[in-house]
């Protein structure tokens, strides 16, 4: 992936906050903090920003009709409608954590394509050294 932007959220720690967001048991108790949540809402958003845009401009290697790039797109559309929205400032702890969830599934998703479109240009370029 290209280098992250300055400012930008470190790649171990969100892979880090994701496994820990995504271990949240919504229906216990405790429920984790608001101030919390929308804190990694946050840095999922930032993160995820970058790795979207690093796909979309991966996808260009790649055929488009290739189940790579198909699966990126759709990836890629629902990081474009759930990336801008607001934060929810007013929500319950259970609604927030919802969201912050959501957030790191959809970030994982991102970087499941970003490898699927990377094994993809791998076989493209193999395909081409030996023709």
């Amino acid at each position: 992936m290209a280098g992250l932007a300055a400012g930008a959220p470190d790649k171990d720690v969100v892979l880090a906050n994701l496994e820990t967001v995504l271990a949240w048991d919504l229906n216990g108790s405790p429920l984790p903090r608001v101030s919390e949540a929308l804190a990694v809402i946050e840095q999922f958003t930032s993160y995820g920003r970058i790795v979207a845009a690093d796909l979309h401009a991966r996808c260009l290697d790649v055929p488009a009709d290739s189940d790579a790039a198909r699966t990126a797109q759709a990836v890629l559309g629902e990081a474009s409608r759930r990336f801008n929205l607001s934060p929810p400032y007013y929500g319950t702890a259970r609604a927030v954590g919802q969201r912050a969830q959501n957030a790191a599934r959809l970030v994982q998703a991102l970087l499941r394509a970003v490898d699927r479109i990377g094994e993809a240009q791998a076989h493209s370029a193999d395909n081409n050294s030996t023709s």
